[in-house]
């Protein structure tokens, strides 16, 4: 189904034809523009250098909350934007103007972040636009992306339906900041919000010595925020990082969140649902484009986000891209890359989707196919028309002797939950809170022994799945909560063990429900709202299906596929329930392992 040539030659062959007649300038322009209520933000304006004087160009705003860029010490050779410097660098030479706005509390911006990604920065993004296109520079066109926090901060400015927006890229960003991101299955993260609670310590109250631990932020050559042009002396940024000690205090805010779309105790009206996009998605106009790009190692479900968004907004122009990569595409996570760097060109993709959507360009990207997905193991991109690519499937099922097998099996297995259980510090989760991680599992070896597991046969064929798998379990529990850590494993012939995928479930949000329209997903749906958490009631037998997160991954020959249960995740996680842990009695007939295939087997 791959096409030929592949995605990736397809991208590098556009990259090497495309003119690049501008440079950079030495230093962009800065200033404050001022919003509806008086808070000023802090703007860098990059323009292409050598074009007409009269020349008009696009522009790609970029919001962030991680400094537009730092004010260097004297002499310093360091990059003084490493969170955007990599867009304006490349998009300029190439004609289009980019705009980076240090968000309202952060950075040299004045006000005070109340939360985050707070709802008052949708409005703000608005009246930017509203600004650049009154730049006598402007063509009236405006894109936005950026990684992460800046992907769903272009989600918000497409939402607000300004018409000069006409495409954004969301990359490595969430649809639904409870379930995509802080709280997976409803299970609370809770070294993310720890972890990232010192770095926004480091960066938004300029309480430098957190940086040190953040490789991308620890120079000791970084002092605090760069002042705008009209500010040399540094006065006013004094101020605006004076309004920033009122922030926010991550591990708090996200403790209040802990039931989905509920209303904070002292503001009934900000939940979880204010600073996700798909909560405003009904004002995204249907003909602004959309690139969404994740990748199978991307945090706690950031594909999932990218997935839900290519399905909900389905009216627009629309193309969903999953590679090899970690969050924001940093590191090959695959243990077969041939280097630790990708050489899949992000912003190579990017900038044929800008073209061809901003520009007008005939890239070509506008007949291929909208799903472009990569292949681990077999090391290679396939493309499809939606996502999962087929709705082709493999049943297996566990069995008393630790098998997984194409037959149901008969009787029990019982497994004592313990909070010994983790997985590591080579995960998933350790890049979105910032931290500088290269190797994906590669400790992964063992980590099942503590696990309940079951061994399939030695595969006859190479069995590629793409999608999501479903683990479908009746269970008893004697306790009134539990965590449900689901693992696949491929154990390779020489027996060397890879972590593939996992899934998470707290228990009391089993129930499931209709997906609402503006969180379109083909997995199974929680709501996690207060009222729909139920305590288990203890030794009684209970459904539960529990998806794992997307994958493309080939199973090779003579491989074995382990499924791994278990109720604890201690590096990543907190416990539950607070006190004993669950004993888990499998009920083997009515449980099965629903495997998505790229194609059909001989197995099915």
């Amino acid at each position: 189904m791959t096409s030929f040539p592949d995605l990736q030659s397809r991208i590098a062959a556009y990259e090497a034809k495309r003119p690049v007649p501008y440079t950079l300038p030495e230093s962009p322009a800065s200033l404050y523009v001022t919003m509806r209520d008086g808070c000023r933000l802090a703007v860098d304006v990059y323009l292409p250098q050598g074009a007409d004087p009269e020349a008009k160009f696009p522009a790609l705003l970029l919001f962030t909350p991680y400094f537009r860029r730092f004010k260097l010490a004297a002499g310093s050779t360091e990059i003084p934007n490493p969170n955007t410097g990599k867009f304006s660098d490349y998009f300029v030479p190439r004609g289009y103007a980019v705009i980076v706005i240090d968000v309202r509390g952060t950075g040299a911006s004045f006000g005070t972040r109340d939360g985050f990604r707070s709802p008052a920065e949708r409005f703000d993004s608005a009246e930017v636009a509203d600004w650049v296109i009154d730049q006598n520079w402007s063509n009236g066109v405006i894109g936005a992306t950026g990684i992460s926090y800046l992907g769903a901060a272009s989600d918000f400015l497409a939402s607000t339906g300004h018409p000069a927006v006409k495409a954004i890229a969301p990359l490595f960003s969430v649809w639904d900041t409870y379930s995509d991101n802080y709280f997976p299955g409803g299970m609370q993260c809770v070294s993310l919000t720890r972890v990232y609670d010192d770095l926004m310590k480091g960066l938004d109250l300029d309480q430098r010595a957190y940086l040190k631990n953040y490789k991308y932020y620890a120079s000791p050559d970084y002092l605090g925020p760069q002042p705008v042009d009209e500010d040399p002396s540094g006065a006013l940024v004094a101020e605006a990082v004076a309004e920033h000690q009122a922030n926010f205090r991550q591990t708090d805010f996200m403790a209040d969140l802990s039931y989905r779309e509920q209303g904070l105790p002292y503001d009934p009206d900000y939940s979880s649902a204010s600073i996700s996009p798909y909560s405003y998605c009904d004002g995204v106009n249907e003909d602004v484009a959309i690139l969404s790009m994740s990748g199978w190692m991307d945090g706690a479900g950031y594909a999932n986000g990218a997935i839900s968004r290519f399905l909900t907004l389905n009216k627009n122009p629309h193309h969903l891209l999953l590679g090899p990569w970690d969050h924001g595409a940093r590191i090959d996570v695959s243990p077969w890359r041939a280097s630790e760097t990708p050489t899949f060109s992000m912003l190579g993709a990017v900038l044929r989707f800008f073209d061809t959507y901003l520009m007008g360009m005939d890239t070509g990207l506008r007949t291929e196919p909208p799903v472009a997905y990569f292949k681990l193991h077999e090391e290679a991109w396939g493309e499809a028309e939606t996502w999962p690519p087929k709705p082709a499937q493999l049943v297996l099922h566990p069995d008393q002797a630790g098998g997984l097998g194409t037959h149901s099996a008969t009787g029990t297995a019982a497994y004592q939950c313990v909070p010994e259980t983790g997985t590591g510090f080579e995960t998933r989760y350790e890049r979105i809170s910032g931290l500088d991680s290269r190797n994906y599992y590669f400790d992964w070896q063992g980590r099942t022994g503590l696990m309940l597991s079951f061994d399939s046969a030695p595969m006859t064929e190479d069995i590629a799945l793409a999608g999501h798998a479903v683990l479908e379990m009746t269970a008893r529990f004697d306790a009134p909560d539990a965590g449900l850590f689901i693992y696949l494993t491929e154990v390779e012939a020489d027996g060397t063990e890879r972590y593939i995928t996992e899934g998470i479930l707290r228990a009391i949000f089993r129930d499931e429900e209709d997906a609402p329209d503006n969180i379109r997903i083909n997995w199974p749906f929680r709501s996690y709202h207060r009222d729909s958490a139920r305590p288990l009631p203890l030794n009684e037998a209970q459904r539960i299906r529990i998806p794992l997160l997307p994958t493309a991954w080939t199973l090779a020959k003579g491989s074995k596929l382990r499924l791994s249960i278990t109720g604890a995740d201690k590096d990543h996680f907190k416990k539950v329930p607070h006190g004993k842990m669950a004993n888990i009695t499998l009920e083997l007939s009515d449980t099965r392992l629903v495997l998505p295939l790229e194609q059909e087997t001989s197995a099915t």
